[in-house]
């Protein structure tokens, strides 16, 4: 059934259907082989977007589309840029630098995608970086937003095995900053090697200026992570906090939201969120079948089995999960490969926070990947290109996550040392 199920994917791929439909057709057809009852289909895509944390997600989307016309977006970008873009690239930097600031807010890489997309790819186009350039960087640098706490893969691993939330939080810092930091270096110097961005700095405002337009705006991260951290309430209920903050601000301080611009900013939301949604649920659907086809187990169970030393395991199921994440939804895959990893993981003497954040780290990539990186599809729709247009871009950003990954691995204090530090025992 996997086998008919993949074929049939890559065969509509190949002739240009949609990605959603693709993996839906693929499903289907598996259902058909396996001479299963069809409702399987409409039940499982229910249950795939039938779950709490998800609700994140049409929120987080309309937050960012209330920050980018209330003007939030626009003063975080502003203040990334009065800080790195004085430099040649500094428009990929700030791309970058404002993801990591938007991510302490979001904790969806989609709704960073949508929020801070909308507002640098254009701006990079208009500076006379490619569009397919643009999209990449804004797809890439979007993937910090589950990276950086808060983050709900964090939350899907802890609960999957049973490990503390709030250390696997404070252990994603270190790696969220590494990963921007390597990032911000690549695009300078890959700008400087194309000749891109010699005028990056034109329009910049003073530091001062733009932390006093931006006061608003960074206020908000300390109220999110503030009231997630101080257990006021949690990541899926301050989407919707962020979703209030973004209209009063917008609407009341900065007065950039009229009351006749709510509709347009509704509609946007719900139609962005149907597109995601959709892909969710028939993603959700092929990692069922995949699942009850015995894969993922199978991959767990041949590790254990094969790979005898701590190293050599986690390199294995870095690979394992590299291609697993490529085709199952990166909540999906956590749910079910988590229970499997991380016993074997604690027998091989790794800290299971750590093998949390180098699992959400490599299935993170897969929201950058394709078949379904979601964060590819929006960042195509922000740009209003096709996804086969950024690939060649898109391979040299996903080639310094899988180093800084290389990195998170076998470097585990740049996980732990913080966690270590503020839950010292």
């Amino acid at each position: 059934m996997s086998v008919v199920m993949v074929a049939t994917m890559v065969l509509c791929f190949a002739l240009s259907i949609s990605v959603a439909v693709s993996i839906g057709l693929a499903s289907i057809l598996g259902i058909q082989v396996t001479n299963a009852n069809m409702l399987i289909s409409v039940k499982e895509m229910f249950n795939s977007i039938n779950k709490f944390p998800l609700a994140a997600i049409p929120f987080f989307i309309l937050a960012g589309n209330l920050m980018e016309t209330g003007g939030i977006s626009r003063r975080l970008v502003e203040f990334a840029k009065s800080i790195v873009g004085g430099v040649q690239g500094g428009l990929p930097m700030t791309c970058v630098l404002t993801c990591m600031i938007f991510a302490a807010v979001s904790g969806s890489s989609v709704a960073t995608t949508f929020a801070i997309g909308a507002i640098l790819i254009p701006a990079l186009i208009k500076h006379g970086y490619p569009t397919s350039y643009a999209a990449a960087l804004q797809a890439t640098s979007a993937e910090l937003g589950v990276i950086i706490p808060p983050s709900i893969p964090m939350i899907l691993y802890g609960v999957s095995a049973e490990v503390s939330i709030g250390e696997l939080f404070i252990a994603g810092f270190g790696p969220g900053i590494l990963i921007s930091l390597a990032l911000m270096l690549f695009v300078w110097v890959y700008c400087k090697w194309k000749g891109w961005g010699k005028n990056d700095g034109d329009g910049r405002m003073p530091f001062g200026r733009a932390l006093w337009q931006a006061g608003w705006a960074l206020l908000m991260p300390v109220i999110i992570l503030g009231g997630i951290y101080g257990g006021i309430f949690t990541p899926t209920e301050a989407s919707a906090v962020a979703v209030f903050y973004a209209l009063v601000v917008g609407m009341v301080i900065y007065r950039e939201i009229k009351i006749t611009d709510l509709f347009a900013i509704l509609r946007k939301s719900v139609l962005s969120s149907a597109v995601i949604m959709f892909i969710i649920a028939n993603a959700g659907l092929f990692a069922f079948l995949i699942t009850r086809a015995g894969v993922p187990d199978a991959i767990g169970h041949w590790l254990q089995e094969v790979l005898k030393s701590p190293a050599m395991f986690l390199l294995g199921v870095n690979a394992a999960l590299f291609v697993i994440g490529m085709f199952i939804e990166t909540s999906a895959a956590i749910i079910v490969l988590a229970p499997i990893l991380a016993p074997v993981a604690v027998h091989f003497g790794i800290d299971p926070v750590h093998f949390g954040l180098i699992m959400v780290v490599n299935l993170a990539l897969g929201m950058i990947t394709p078949p379904f990186g979601v964060n590819l599809f929006a960042a195509c729709t922000v740009a209003r290109i096709s996804l086969d247009r950024i690939v060649r871009h898109l391979i040299p950003f996903v080639l310094v996550i899988l180093a800084c990954l290389m990195v998170i691995t076998y470097v585990p204090w740049i996980s732990l040392s913080l966690r270590d530090l503020v839950y010292a025992r």
